[in-house]
């Protein structure tokens, strides 16, 4: 009980000290990251079964055999004051380490959180696939939240998530939400695909689809009514399909092609970069949107002319990665030099710009 309450106070800290994070491993003591910085609290060093036993009293049985299994756990935790955490569980050099994540438990809209329009219409479709990509930290998790309680705000639908952890906890407004967690609800995103196919759902989330099997159910779910999200780590919107359709066995590519490109609705990969001010980050998404062009495409194995149905297609709420940088330089809230970092294409972005070339 002692660990219990231990690492509940040091989490909860975080909401009163301002911290996006908590580290504890062994020889240390608990360190937080307060406005970017590292930061050490206290002159108590933890030692390794200090660590392991606040681990542990933050698990569930089925949690502590898979953490024993993989040597590694993510999961979402509440505390009594209800704060709301991501934790890491991971072994560095024969001992049990914590990373904790603090949660802005406050719910935004897309519009709050200064995402495209275009993701108010992804919340409107009544089914098929919508998938957002990114490298790490790039708020896939944070866009799908927001996507998600717009439909709850305004759509009276039945939710059903599986994540890995549960970050953001739904309350039930117009919609119902149930929310499962791998390892505490379920033992993996496949078989909780397939029986949320049972349990009546309009809309399903899948936190990432990590495995073929996953991906041929969420396809499942999407090619027989359901509106299905999910999150894959590809860099750009065309990215994604081929890493779909790659994960197929060679031999059932052709049809995967097929089912690719009449159950996908829209891909968004987005990046997140840092404001003119310092102050922030501004979201640059790439968005396609899949007409009857980019169908046509992606089922004849011409992905890499996507791109130019991109460009053109603007009207149709489309937009690449450089005409997203090109927007966000424009309204001043990115400078021209982290645009050019970033772009996909030099000339393509300078033209989009107005320039006359040459960087600056």
């Amino acid at each position: 009980m002692q660990q219990a309450e231990q690492i509940r106070e040091l989490m909860d800290a975080c909401a009163t000290l301002g911290a996006s994070d908590l580290h504890l491993s062994h020889g240390l003591p608990a360190t937080y990251r307060i406005r970017g910085q590292i930061r050490s609290s206290g002159e108590h060093q933890y030692n390794g079964a200090e660590v392991d036993a606040m681990a542990r009293a933050l698990m569930s049985e089925l949690q502590q055999g898979q953490f024993r299994q993989d040597m590694t756990l993510d999961m979402g935790f509440s505390t009594q004051l209800g704060n709301r955490f991501r934790v890491n569980v991971y072994r560095e050099q024969g001992n049990t380490a914590l990373a904790i994540r603090y949660l802005d438990g406050s719910l935004k809209s897309t519009s709050e959180l200064g995402l495209p329009p275009q993701m108010e219409y992804l919340a409107q479709l009544k089914s098929g696939l919508v998938l957002v990509c990114g490298a790490t930290g790039s708020g896939k998790s944070t866009t799908l939240t927001a996507i998600l309680n717009d439909i709850n705000e305004h759509q009276a639908k039945h939710i059903l998530t599986v994540e890995d952890p549960v970050e953001f906890v739904h309350q039930n407004k117009k919609s119902i939400v149930h929310q499962r967690e791998l390892y505490t609800d379920v033992p993996n995103f496949a078989s909780a695909v397939k029986a949320a196919l049972r349990e009546d759902p309009d809309v399903i989330m899948v936190g990432e689809m990590r495995d073929l099997e996953t991906m041929r159910t969420a396809l499942t779910a999407a090619e027989t009514g359901h509106l299905v999200f999910s999150t894959l780590h590809t860099n750009d919107a065309v990215g994604v399909i081929e890493r779909l359709i790659g994960s197929f066995p060679g031999n059932e590519q052709t049809v995967a092609r097929q089912r690719i490109a009449h159950a996908l609705k829209a891909v968004v990969a987005q990046n997140l970069v840092p404001t003119m001010d310092g102050k922030s980050r501004a979201v640059v998404a790439e968005i396609l949107m899949v007409n009857t062009a980019v169908a046509n495409l992606i089922e004849s194995s011409k992905s890499k002319q996507i791109y130019s149905v991109m460009e053109s297609s603007t009207r149709e709420g489309m937009q690449t990665l450089d005409q997203a940088l090109a927007r966000v330089v424009r309204t001043k809230q990115i400078t021209a030099d982290a645009g050019r970092m970033l772009c996909r294409d030099l000339q393509t972005f300078e033209r989009l710009l107005g320039a006359k070339g040459g960087a600056r």
